[in-house]
């Protein structure tokens, strides 16, 4: 992987809840979501969820609860990039004004390398521009 960004097409924000529901049976990942200056971190498996009164409604075993109003997303950007001269790739949500509502990135296993099957499952998403 080379020193730049590389920025992906995007997605369309209609398939934020199927990315979220095929995401949540990846195993753990990092997500960050920012807000008020503020960046907050989860590492662990992205929590499966139900929609309910017009939210996404997360149901984590491990703490990560809330919920995402879905017709908030307008795309999906996938990025790749290299972070602290490691290879990089995320999910970035963006509402209408294209600002970051929260991102997910690829999960690590304990010597640091990214998982394989998350980063086969990343680029076959990458490549097909959907999700199967």
């Amino acid at each position: 992987m080379n020193d730049q960004a590389e920025i992906m097409p995007s997605l369309p924000g209609e398939m934020a809840l199927n990315l979220l529901q095929t995401i949540s049976d990846w195993g753990n990942t990092t997500t960050i979501i920012l807000h008020g200056g503020c960046v907050f971190e989860f590492k662990g498996p992205f929590p499966k969820g139900s929609m309910g009164e017009g939210f996404y409604n997360l149901k984590g075993e491990t703490g990560f609860e809330g919920h995402l109003n879905l017709d908030k997303v307008s795309s999906i950007k996938l990025v790749s990039r290299p972070h602290r001269g490691r290879e990089s790739h995320s999910f970035v949500f963006l509402n209408e004004n294209e600002e970051t509502m929260f991102k997910i990135f690829l999960g690590r296993d304990p010597q640091g390398e990214l998982l394989t099957h998350q980063l086969e499952s990343f680029n076959h998403i990458k490549k097909a521009g959907s999700i199967s």
